[in-house]
This record gives C-alpha cells, structure tokens and sequence, in this order.
C-alpha cells in the first residue's frame, strides 16, 4: 500500500522523452533535408562553374588562333608584328593562368576577351590597310617595271646607235688616215758592189751583190702633215720569209695590229714636193737566188712595193 504513489511520476517521465525523441527526430529530418538541398546547390554552382570555365577556355583558344593568323598575315604583308607579338604573349599568359583555376575571376576573363576581340578588329583594319599598299606597290613596282624596260630599250637604241656612229666614225677616221697616208710610187732596187759601183739589171749575180739600194718617189698629197715620217722596208726572200737582223738594223712594227719583222727602217722629212727617197742596205750574207720583194710601210698602211731577182 505504501509503493502505489510512485507509478504516475514513472510516466510523466516516460512522456517527457518521448516528447524529447519527437522532437529530436523532427530536427533532424529537418537537418537532412536542408542538407540535401545545400547539397544540390553546390552542385549546379559547381557545374555551372566548370561550364564558364570551359566557355571561357574555349574563347581564349579561338583568340589565340586568330592572333596566329594575324601575325602570320602582317608579316606576308611587311607590317609591323611588335604589339600583335606582346598581345598574344599576354594572352598566353591568361591561358596558363586559367588552365591553372587559382581564385579565377570570370567576369574579368570575359573583359579581357572583350579587350581582345577589339584588337583583333582593330587589327583587320591595319591588315586591309597593308593588303591595299601592297596592290598600290605592286601596281607601282609594275609600271616601273615597264617604265624601265622602256627605258633599257631606249638605251639599249642609243648604245646601239653610238656604237653604229663610232663605228662609222671609226671607217672614216681609217679612210681620212688611209687617204692621208704616204704613197711610195717607182720604187726600184739596185745592187752596189763591194767598190761602190751601181747597177741596174733584170737579175743581179749573188757574188756581186754586196749591197742594195732602194729608190722611190714621195707622191704629193695635200692631206699627209709635213713632218719626220718613219718608213719601214721588207724585203721577203723567195720562200716569202722576212730578210732580218737584229744586229743589222731589223726589228718589229705594226701593221693591222700585228706585231710585224722589218728589214731596216728609215726617218725621211717628207715636205710634199714629190720628193725623191734613197736608201742604202747592207744585209751582211750572200743572197740566194731568186726573186725578192721589197715593202714600203708608214703609219700602219702599206706605201709601195718593187722587186728584184738574184741568179
């Protein structure tokens, strides 16, 4: 009888938990479901995240490809890469800086790509301006070409015409100096014995000719100076050979640019009167039989010529 008071305290304790528990589990029903729903906004801020990165990638990699061609395009043309060369190392720059995802700021990404879309505007105007030199330049280059072609022709006309009158300048200077050259006329060859003794005859016997001696007559020619003329004499033994010696007299001249062998030589004071000329050779050496030809020569031009005959 006295244990009965007890029971209702016992279930007014009971009661008090079970209200607790309630309670406790409406909380955390509560707790769950707002984590799942934090839960979930995290995710579509995630994706929407990797999404503008990968936009943002994606626009950055187009700029850079662009700006490639850009380079590439204002060199052909011969323009200035300098700040097209600076601008993309900044854009590589942003790239790496994007690939590596450190606290990246996607509206200033989206101001930087802005920033280069107006470069590349900008620069598609500069490279139309150069694509429209080059046609001008070329144009130009062109009508220089022709100009200068013209021009070669011209000269090339004037070369051959100068070239035509030196030539022509040249013939007559020949024909003024050919006409004003000596004209040896009767010339004759004589044998001159060993005792001094003169001779004149069809054939002269070798043991007898000790000597020679060459006359001929100056023409009169109103076009050849009075002055010192130097004539040359040639005498061409039977087989044509030259009759020489260099202790004797011979030497070598000139004739139609040839470097030629001559006898003797002598100076003669030509004064334009028809004067007569003499020359006394002494070859040294017994003659051989046959015919011999004597040559006159002054100034490069053949004078005169005779003949004589040795038996």
């Amino acid at each position: 009888m006295e244990n009965s008071p007890q029971k209702p305290r016992t279930n007014g304790a009971l009661l008090a938990a079970l209200i607790i528990m309630t309670g406790l589990a409406g909380v955390s029903s509560y707790l769950y479901f707002d984590q799942k729903k934090v839960s979930e906004n995290q995710e579509v801020t995630i994706s929407e995240r990797v999404e503008e990165l990968s936009t943002t990638r994606v626009k950055l990699d187009s700029i850079s490809t662009a700006l490639d061609a850009k380079i590439a395009e204002v060199q052909k043309l011969g323009g200035d890469v300098t700040e097209l060369q600076k601008v993309k190392a900044q854009l590589e720059e942003d790239r790496a800086s994007l690939r590596r995802g450190n606290r990246v700021s996607i509206a200033k990404y989206e101001t930087k790509i802005k920033q280069y879309e107006a470069f590349l505007i900008e620069k598609d105007t500069l490279i139309a301006n150069l694509q429209r030199e080059n046609v001008t330049l070329a144009t130009n280059v062109k009508v220089l070409d022709e100009e200068n072609t013209g021009l070669k022709t011209e000269r090339q006309r004037l070369s051959d015409s100068v070239a035509t009158i030196a030539t022509q300048n040249q013939e007559l200077s020949t024909k003024v100096t050919r006409a004003a050259a000596l004209k040896a006329q009767n010339v004759k060859v004589f044998a001159v014995s060993s005792k001094g003794k003169v001779k004149e005859d069809d054939a002269y016997k070798a043991k007898r000719l000790d000597k020679i001696k060459l006359v001929y007559t100056l023409l009169d020619n109103p076009l050849t100076r009075e002055e010192p003329k130097e004539v040359f004499v040639r005498v061409l033994d039977p087989s044509g050979a030259v009759v020489s010696d260099m202790a004797n007299g011979s030497g070598t001249f000139t004739v139609d640019g040839n470097e030629t062998i001559y006898t003797t030589k002598q100076t003669v004071n030509y004064t334009s009167n028809g004067q007569n000329v003499e020359l006394l050779y002494t070859r040294g050496i017994p003659y051989k039989p046959g015919k011999y030809t004597v040559e006159l020569y002054s100034e490069g031009f053949r004078i005169g010529a005779g003949e004589f005959a040795v038996r």
